[in-house]
């Protein structure tokens, strides 16, 4: 029997805009009594740079979430509560390892009724904080996008969210083509798969000209310093300041202490559905791939824990179950093997692949550019201060564990805002994503083994090593990316 295949609007969807709302975001919550909330945010700037934002969010009441109407005031009242507990954990010269009730109350009660966790998640401060500067014109043009809060009130930080809110837009046409893609697929329509291959490729490829963009507003130093701290979060934190996460109080006496993930782009509905889509496998960072038998091919692994199935803890509830839906239907990467006579659909099959590990290099190298290259600077400049003179560091612009690297014996890597050592992660990601590439030469160029394994040169990356080590030509000369250092816990 052909199981069905997913309706968008039972899960909340939009054929156009995807997994973004199909209505912009509430650029305020209507009911005055939420106003003190509206006013911190809007005021977020000011309350940090004067240090006055803790004794503000203190002499809070408790509001009640009884007056939230409808889901939109829902996810307003969530990016809300986001902001403002960020700016309250990372906003003072030492993180903060509890949260007062009257935000953890409330923030703990809007998140139970959305499913998603007590934190600032990729949804709260991209899919729900944005607005377009004119209705009528399309969501996929970043200069019609504003966000509607950041921590820092800079363009850098809103260009940072409002990528992310445009690749969302440009992608969101992929996920119907896609359902129409498993239907054709299901009835043996091989040019109707082909077709919609061949603008999955189309739009990835556009989106990695979207995801270029980020040089343009986005300063390499701002993003370091000052925006990336606020966006981490309280699991794995300890050199940052968090050892045990954060105390969310409630007045009980009964507290735990919690630790949660922080934003990352791996919370991205739209990227991880593009991997269920074409059949990609991720397994746990570090692990190797086990080679299957003919017989086993196209069959998924048994389902094992690894960071990128946590991120979908971090996704909205229906988004969620729709990727959990989509991945018992998926059967494109199953045709394509069953059909490898057919030439043009193994090609367009492998350009998706091809499109999607060269989304996935963009990424990394933004990585480089954005996270080693600042943490190697922030290093050098710390050695050329004398000890006796170099300050400590301020949980507002130096977290370690965060920001800083350490080669000690010991010391543990650099992690991402998502609480993860990501150049391991997403270097991994990007080389599981063109495994199961069907023509062999395709197979060889998207593989990234050692050339000792093969016959034939391998076509790596300019600049990368058979050991995966990056060798970066600059103006200010070369320099190695290696493992040990974190990344923006993107894509």
């Amino acid at each position: 029997m052909i199981p069905p295949i997913p309706r968008l609007e039972n899960y909340g969807l939009s054929p156009h805009n995807g997994f973004l709302p199909s209505e912009p975001p509430l650029q305020s919550l209507p009911d005055p009594y939420y106003s003190k909330w509206e006013n911190i945010v809007s005021n977020l700037q000011g309350l940090l740079l004067s240090k006055r934002l803790r004794g503000v969010i203190d002499a809070l009441p408790t509001l009640s979430t009884s007056r939230l109407r409808g889901e939109p005031e829902w996810r307003r009242a969530y990016s809300l509560m986001a902001f403002m507990s960020h700016a309250y954990i990372w906003g003072g010269d030492k993180p903060s390892d509890r949260l007062p009730s009257c935000i953890s109350i409330p923030f703990i009660e809007i998140s139970d009724h959305l499913q998603l966790p007590p934190v600032a998640t990729y949804a709260g401060v991209c899919l729900w904080n944005w607005k377009p500067l004119f209705p009528d014109e399309e969501m996929d043009n970043l200069e019609n996008l504003s966000t509607l809060a950041t921590f820092t009130g800079s363009l850098d930080e809103s260009w940072f969210y409002l990528v992310s809110v445009a690749i969302e837009s440009r992608g969101g046409p992929i996920v119907p083509l896609m359902l129409k893609a498993f239907s054709a697929a299901w009835a043996n329509q091989s040019h109707t798969v082909i077709d919609c291959l061949h603008s999955f490729a189309e739009r990835l490829d556009e989106l990695g000209t979207l995801l270029q963009r980020m040089y343009e507003n986005c300063d390499p130093h701002v993003f370091y310093h000052r925006i990336r701290p606020f966006l981490a979060g309280s699991k794995n934190m300890a050199e940052a300041g968090l050892p045990n996460g954060v105390l969310y109080e409630d007045g009980s006496g009964n507290e735990v202490y919690r630790q949660y993930s922080g934003g990352s782009n791996a919370q991205s509905s739209l990227i991880q559905f593009f991997d269920i889509a074409l059949g990609v496998e991720h397994r746990p960072t570090g692990s190797k791939r086990v080679e299957s038998s003919e017989s086993e091919e196209g069959t998924a692994p048994p389902n094992k824990h690894n960071f990128i199935q946590d991120m979908r803890k971090y996704m909205p509830a229906q988004h969620r179950e729709f990727l959990e839906h989509v991945a018992n239907v998926a059967n494109i990467r199953e045709y394509v093997e069953a059909h490898r006579s057919d030439r043009a659909l193994c090609v367009a099959y492998d350009a998706c692949l091809a499109m999607l590990r060269a989304f996935r290099d963009k990424h990394i190298q933004m990585v480089s550019r954005y996270i080693i290259v600042k943490s190697r600077e922030s290093r050098s400049h710390s050695r050329s201060i004398s000890p006796r003179a170099a300050p400590q560091p301020v949980a507002m612009t130096s977290r370690k564990g965060l920001g800083r690297e350490d080669h000690r014996p010991g010391q543990k890597k650099l992690k991402g805002t998502g609480g993860t050592a990501l150049i391991p992660f997403l270097k991994q990601a990007r080389d599981e994503t063109g495994e199961p590439a069907i023509d062999a030469w395709a197979r060889l160029i998207l593989s990234d083994g050692p050339a000792g394994e093969s016959r034939f040169a391998k076509l790596g990356k300019v600049g990368e090593h058979a050991d995966g080590e990056m060798e970066i030509v600059g103006l200010a000369g070369t320099w190695a990316m290696d493992d040990s250092e974190g990344g923006l816990c993107h894509w």
